[in-house]
């Protein structure tokens, strides 16, 4: 899989769920989406995907009290500290963004929260944390820009598509914070 893609290749943000399928596609990333209903919270996931296979992720969009963004990707299950968490990023103090910021910078809605997302942030204003257990899953789940379907994509799949947009993440144990 080629995951060096030329910037003019991404589509301007905010991108369609298409655009986003499309530029997958030309990374030869291969996805399954199901659709469903509209979740907003993992309990209501837990109760509508019924069979879909791989490790179900949550994703925080976070703010630093110094302005820093963060996209914490990690499995539905896992708790996250924000206060060791900040501390163990070196930011200081998070805090959840508030929905207007993520509508700026990510181009999504609460409840709508995901890495795919990325794809409206060209600028890198965000900076990308990954549950180091949640990549140990052959494949992952992610809302594709809208809480209506869920996308399942392989975990090795899901860094390169961070990495051909010039994301850098930074994958970490957030178990032992």
């Amino acid at each position: 899989m080629d995951t060096e893609t030329d910037s003019s290749s991404i589509p301007p943000s905010p991108v369609s769920r298409a655009d986003l399928f499309d530029f997958l596609a030309k990374l030869g990333i291969e996805t399954v989406t199901t659709e469903h209903a509209p979740v907003f919270t993992v309990e209501e996931s837990q109760s509508l995907r019924g069979s879909i296979p791989g490790g179900h992720c949550k994703s925080l969009f976070l703010k630093s009290k110094k302005g820093d963004l963060w996209l914490v990707v990690a499995d539905e299950a896992r708790r996250v500290d924000l206060k060791r968490l900040g501390k163990h990023l070196g930011s200081g103090n998070l805090s959840f963004g508030k929905p207007e910021l993520l509508g700026e910078v990510l181009g999504v809605e609460p409840g709508s929260v995901t890495p795919f997302a990325l794809i409206n942030d060209p600028g890198h204003r965000v900076r990308v944390v990954l549950d180091q257990a949640m990549l140990r899953h052959d494949k992952l789940n992610y809302h594709p820009l809208q809480n209506d379907a869920t996308t399942t994509i392989g975990s090795a799949d899901l860094q390169a598509f961070v990495a051909a947009l010039g994301h850098d993440a930074y994958i970490t144990d957030l178990e032992n914070l």
